[in-house]
């Protein structure tokens, strides 16, 4: 279901942000030069602000999961042993 939010909106996104370059375009009166540039900058500001809108409203809304606290799992302890392990010893060919 999250993935199916995400995607809509990453399009409403999209669609949006190239209405608002194409509203600047239009009250120009001409193509901007670096449009590609200016559409990044316009879509990276409104993603992070939707997705942290998201991730902080999301699951009061019931849009996403609660989220858990993040716990740290450790791994477990290796065993201790009093066994050396072998180690092969690699010697030169001989030379003749």
């Amino acid at each position: 279901m999250e993935i199916l939010l995400f995607t809509m909106v990453g399009i409403i996104l999209y669609v949006t942000s190239d209405a608002i370059v194409k509203a600047i375009e239009k009250k120009r009166g001409e193509l901007l030069p670096n449009r590609s540039v200016i559409f990044f900058g316009i879509i990276l500001v409104m993603s992070v602000v939707t997705f942290n809108l998201l991730k902080a409203y999301g699951p009061q809304l019931g849009l996403l999961p609660a989220s858990e606290p993040a716990q740290e799992k450790l791994a477990p302890a290796p065993e201790q042993t009093d066994i050396p392990q072998a180690v092969p010893v690699i010697t030169a060919p001989e030379q003749k």
